[in-house]
């Protein structure tokens, strides 16, 4: 069974971009153009992995992978953040919002940085998936 995959971006070619290296490796994908549509996505359509960017309108990637990773009927599901943003700039931010809100959340299982070659995130996701 082809396993699911929730892109979150507002970006219309990197939705084209990541799309087409997903299905093209045989996952089914489905979208979310900000955090707020992504969490109603997720819990409709129940994806066995989301990929999303950190800067998005209505709700930033940053709070909504934080509400992912604490809601516990959504935690496991696994993250790969593929943002222009540099990682260890999102875990500083990540940090910043622990130490205000008193919650921490895990790392993502991955985080790829914008551009990447197609190979490499395909290689990325298949190693999640297993």
């Amino acid at each position: 069974m082809e396993k699911k995959i929730l892109i979150v971006e507002d970006e219309d070619d990197v939705i084209e971009f990541v799309s087409t290296v997903l299905r093209e490796n045989g996952f089914s994908t489905v979208i979310a153009r900000n955090g707020e549509e992504a969490l109603e996505r997720i819990r409709e359509d129940r994806p066995d992995l989301v990929i999303m960017d950190v800067l998005m309108p209505k709700q930033s990637g940053i709070r909504m992978y934080r509400k992912l990773k604490t809601t516990e009927s959504l935690k496991q599901i696994p993250v790969v953040i593929y943002s222009g943003i540099a990682r260890r700039t999102y875990l500083r931010t990540q940090a910043a919002r622990e130490e205000i809100e008193g919650e921490t959340v895990p790392e993502p299982e991955a985080y790829v940085e914008k551009p990447a070659k197609p190979e490499y995130l395909a290689d990325i996701v298949r190693k999640i998936l297993g």
